[in-house]
């Protein structure tokens, strides 16, 4: 299962009850974080998850209110006894805008692995997380996300027997990636059926509403998403600023046919999004208002 928080809903700047940008994922103790903007490290401090066991952080891109909060976060991770390797990955610039943050935090207690995703679409696979990025269209260079849990087919005895795989190695097999008996290998395709339904979540901002963020969160079983205006009227600055109002936002998640929809990055100046809650839901039933921590666990389907 893969439980999923969003720890700022905000964009542009923090408010009393708003922290900036960030979402967070846990998956068998393993946590990565998509954005960092200000105040990150305090709101996974609330929600009451851990800093240690964070291995990878995703840019989307690299205005200030998606990565002001990385220096605090990788000094606590840093406090909390981390000593392994963290992998970043993001935009082209990536080592130029971390090695800018380092000048405040120049000594830390692990090693920094840096991915850059310079092509329209990169794939990364870190641990059990499986990383798709799309290029989206912002301002600046931006991608968005999708974070894929795959799960293996059943145990097939049948087909086990059928590749004279031994038994001593039919439990390592439907655990790791392959198995030795008596000097030979075995490979988990030989007493596994067909791959199952994963998991799947997408996580996109700042982007205007292009048509190949519909197949990227196609099916999703979580579909993150800004909306940094609410009101139709904001239509004409979402496109200047390169932004979505709600309504847009809602749609795409409509012709994705996703599971769920979040809403998120919004505006400073929108206080009250809960007020334009039944006005989104016209377009697409299945959104939400996302607010700071709100949290879902995802389940693998029964089969």
């Amino acid at each position: 299962m893969l439980d999923v928080a969003l720890l700022g809903t905000g964009g542009m700047m923090p408010l009393p009850d708003r922290f900036l940008t960030s979402l967070m994922l846990r998956l068998n103790g393993k946590y990565m974080l998509i954005d960092c903007g200000e105040g990150t490290q305090v709101s996974i401090k609330m929600l009451g998850w851990g800093f240690k066991n964070i291995d990878v952080i995703c840019f989307t891109h690299y205005h200030a209110d998606h990565v002001a909060g990385l220096v605090g976060i990788l000094l606590t991770i840093g406090n909390s006894g981390r000593r392994d390797p963290i992998t970043l990955i993001g935009p082209k610039g990536l080592k130029k805008m971390v090695d800018g943050m380092r000048i405040i935090c120049p000594e830390l207690p692990f090693e920094l692995n840096m991915l850059e995703t310079e092509n329209i679409t990169d794939n990364f696979k870190i641990g059990n997380f499986e990383i798709n990025s799309l290029k989206v269209e912002h301002r600046i260079d931006c991608y968005a996300y999708n974070i894929i849990v795959r799960r293996a087919g059943k145990f097939d005895i049948k087909k086990a027997e059928l590749n004279n795989v031994p038994k001593a190695v039919w439990g390592e097999l439907q655990k790791k990636d392959k198995a030795e008996y008596n000097g030979i290998i075995y490979t988990p395709d030989m007493v596994l059926g067909e791959e199952r339904k994963g998991i799947k979540v997408t996580y996109c901002t700042d982007s205007r509403p292009i048509k190949e963020l519909v197949e990227f969160a196609k099916k999703s079983d979580l579909f993150v998403c800004e909306g940094i205006y609410a009101e139709d009227e904001k239509l004409e600055k979402a496109i200047e600023k390169k932004h979505m109002i709600f309504k847009e936002a809602a749609q795409l998640g409509k012709l994705a046919d996703v599971k769920q929809m979040w809403l998120t990055h919004y505006s400073p100046a929108l206080t009250e999004p809960e007020l334009f809650e039944q006005d989104v839901k016209s377009v697409f039933e299945k959104v939400e208002l996302g607010y700071d921590r709100i949290n879902t666990k995802i389940t693998f389907e029964n089969n």
